[in-house]
């Protein structure tokens, strides 16, 4: 949970993807807090006194997605809030700032994204969003051990490159108020 928020301070983007995982996981568990507490909360938490609080988040977080039927796919609140401002500002540095060093990190990602965005299914959702999925889709590989191509490599990286910048710009805009 601690670190969930440092990286929702210092990198959006990995808070996001971190928090896909996070839903992910209770999901395998079922929702069941008492094996997220024995088997994932419990062997990680260096300090029993940090217990009570990783509960009470894990536990609202289940208690979030159950009552907005995420059992199966979705995300909660907070991340569908980021996510949003991470669109707004996508859309206002193409469109209302005309941010030429984006504008060109886009127009390099938006081949990869549409081949993307088709080959897993998702629909109409915004291309913000496509990269979120796929740099999540690549931990996944990862952490399965399975190998990449070049050419998927090459894909996840210019998504990667366009969210760095995105979160950056976000960072900053935050820096600002």
């Amino acid at each position: 949970m601690f670190i969930i928020q440092e990286k929702k301070k210092k990198n959006v983007a990995e808070f996001l993807i971190l928090m896909y995982q996070i839903e992910d996981l209770l999901r395998s568990f079922d929702f069941d807090i008492s094996r997220i507490e024995n088997e994932f909360i419990a062997p990680q938490v260096a300090s029993p006194s940090l217990m009570p609080t990783m509960i009470e988040w894990y536990s609202s977080l289940v208690a979030e997605m159950k009552t907005n039927k995420l059992e199966k796919k979705g995300h909660v609140s907070e991340v569908l809030e980021v996510t949003n401002e991470l669109i707004y500002l996508h859309n206002t540095l193409l469109t209302v700032l005309n941010d030429e060093k984006y504008k060109d990190l886009n127009a390099r990602a938006d081949q990869h994204i549409s081949a993307f965005r088709a080959k897993s299914d998702l629909g109409n959702i915004h291309p913000v969003e496509v990269c979120l999925n796929a740099l999540y889709m690549k931990l996944l590989f990862k952490m399965k051990g399975q190998t990449i191509s070049n050419a998927t490599e090459e894909a996840f990286d210019s998504m990667r490159v366009l969210l760095a910048y995105l979160t950056k710009k976000y960072h900053e805009m935050y820096q600002n108020q």
